[in-house]
């Protein structure tokens, strides 16, 4: 008696799902990772003539005011212009010590309402020891 033999059908692995599967994780991961965006402030300071002031040892609060009106906390930006926000900001930045120095470097375009603002917020707060920061006019001008 003979037998057929059976054919045995090719034994594989199907790509397709797997394949898929890992297409769709990708874009997940693309989708739900967070990017962080360095920015740097570019400002125009405004020229003065005067002697420049002595610095204190403690660590200075530097308040950057772009052309815009935007502030930046010794190099961090806040969410907003408003004076709130940027009353909290100065109160985390100083933990609470009202006796440090504190520097305005503002943009030579920079709205007048910004720079006022800024020294309202420390004022409020009861920084005492303020300055501004401008550079020395060209020798050309």
């Amino acid at each position: 008696m003979q037998f057929r033999r059976q054919s045995r059908e090719n034994d594989s692995i199907n790509l397709t799902p797997l394949i898929d599967v890992v297409f769709l994780l990708l874009i997940f991961f693309m989708v739900s990772t967070t990017f962080t965006k360095e920015t740097h402030l570019s400002i125009d300071l405004p020229e003065a003539e005067g002697e420049a002031s002595e610095q204190d040892a403690d660590a200075p609060l530097d308040i950057l005011i772009t052309a815009e009106g935007d502030y930046s906390i010794n190099g961090r930006s806040l969410v907003n212009s408003k004076l709130v926000t940027l009353m909290s900001a100065l109160e985390k930045a100083s933990e609470g010590n009202n006796q440090l120095p504190l520097t305005i470097t503002a943009d030579a375009k920079a709205p007048h309402e910004s720079v006022v603002r800024a020294m309202d917020a420390a004022g409020q707060l009861g920084f005492v020891h303020l300055s501004i920061t401008t550079r020395r006019p060209e020798s050309g001008e």
